[in-house]
């Protein structure tokens, strides 16, 4: 983002975050939800690619969307999301921290792409670690994570019929591009 026009909406990125943040305290999951257990940070770690989400302001538009951990020295995640807008034709990237909650073995995590403000990341579904659901706080965050850029209709289907189960608003789900 080397242009004015490109920190401006990266600046409204990261206040739609702190309002997120600030206006429903993001940590937490919610009450029908559980985090997976014997979480494996090694096997998490690396590229996923973005298959369906719900929307939010701060991925609309965005296609070909990635996140990307890695391990910090400091023991904390790098996490890198990255999408291409295609109405601006220009890729957008935001990167930040995350940190478990509770214990390492457990798929409950808090990330933070602005300052201090954290908000929860919570994998529920954990399929050998090629496919992730993850949701927030609440039940209007979703997203379906894997390794691969496509999954199989079966896969989709499960993911779609579960989800839906679970009271997730799947009519509102967007399918990325990648």
């Amino acid at each position: 983002m080397s242009t004015f026009s490109g920190w401006k909406k990266f600046a409204k990125f990261l206040a739609l975050m702190a309002a997120t943040v600030l206006s429903g305290g993001c940590l937490g999951y919610p009450h029908n939800i559980e985090p997976v257990d014997n979480f494996e940070l090694n096997r998490y770690l690396g590229t996923w690619y973005e298959i369906a989400r719900l929307d939010h302001p701060f991925e609309r538009g965005l296609q070909q969307v990635t996140a990307v951990y890695t391990l910090r020295q400091d023991g904390s995640i790098r996490v890198v999301n990255s999408g291409y807008d295609s109405q601006e034709k220009k890729w957008r990237q935001a990167e930040g921290r995350a940190f478990f909650v509770e214990d390492d073995e457990r798929g409950y995590l808090k990330v933070s792409f602005f300052g201090p403000f954290f908000a929860s990341y919570v994998i529920f579904h954990l399929d050998d670690y090629e496919h992730a659901w993850v949701t927030s706080s609440n039940m209007s965050y979703l997203w379906y994570l894997s390794r691969t850029p496509t999954v199989s209709p079966a896969k989709l289907h499960t993911f779609e019929n579960e989800v839906s189960r679970l009271g997730f608003n799947t009519e509102e789900l967007i399918y990325v591009k990648q």
